[in-house]
């Protein structure tokens, strides 16, 4: 219902198998991968503004306050966007009902169940499960970015993390917006995604060249949000 089947057949699991063992990271790009109906529901609920809360991260400590982000200078500053509130949906609003609030939700946890988390078993060769994760819902939710936010280099290699996710989320997203995915890749050649609408990059947070960061969005495009979803999964 989630996923559009012609991507998850063999022999597209197959061809994702192939990109993972040539590329650095090893990582594979699919567009088109979601039902494009049910995505289109995500999205009005993602541009309801009251949703949002603003998320900071140092190099030092994660989910910092204002006070503790105040007291670190800009070379520790990695993160600052806005993460997704789950429940704060406004029901009342136009563009939503009950039926409609329940999706955004609907499709966090899809992301976090059995049948999405076999595709990736299948195209990663390993076993993924949320058996001894703590927290599993915390490792998949919504986030946007703003002209003023960032997401600096960084690594996602945390213990026994095995496969990151990245969903984009942003309709008629004009290339030169900015808000690309920048691997940092091998013998300086940096790999650019850009954050076109219903593309799926999914990459190995241990393999080589997968520090990444985002480009700036381009202040000319001061109104624009860059959305996306991220997942991360671990092995047993």
């Amino acid at each position: 219902m989630w996923l559009n089947d012609e991507h998850v057949i063999g022999s597209a699991i197959c061809a994702y198998r192939k990109s993972l063992k040539r590329t650095y990271p090893k990582h594979v790009v699919i567009d088109g991968l979601f039902n494009q109906a049910k995505l289109d529901e995500v999205i009005k609920l993602l541009r309801q503004t009251g949703a949002w809360q603003s998320q900071k991260h140092t190099y030092s400590a994660l989910y910092v306050d204002n006070t503790q982000w105040q007291k670190t200078n800009n070379e520790q500053r990695f993160v600052q966007r806005d993460v997704w509130q789950r429940g704060a949906i406004n029901i009342n609003t136009t563009t939503t009902n009950s039926s409609h609030s329940n999706i955004i939700q609907e499709f966090l946890s899809y992301l976090r169940g059995d049948e999405f988390m076999s595709v990736l078993s299948r195209i990663f060769k390993v076993s993924l499960t949320d058996m001894n994760v703590a927290e599993p819902e915390i490792n998949t939710n919504y986030f946007r970015l703003g002209p003023n936010d960032f997401v600096a280099e960084h690594a996602d290699d945390s213990p026994g993390r095995e496969v990151c996710m990245l969903l984009y989320l942003n309709k008629d997203w004009h290339i030169n917006a900015g808000g690309e995915l920048v691997f940092i890749g091998i013998n300086d050649e940096p790999i650019n995604i850009a954050p076109l609408h219903n593309r799926c990059v999914l990459f190995d947070p241990s393999s080589e060249g997968s520090e990444h960061w985002v480009n700036a969005l381009n202040s000319e495009y001061a109104d624009t949000f860059r959305y996306n979803v991220t997942s991360w999964y671990w092995s047993k």
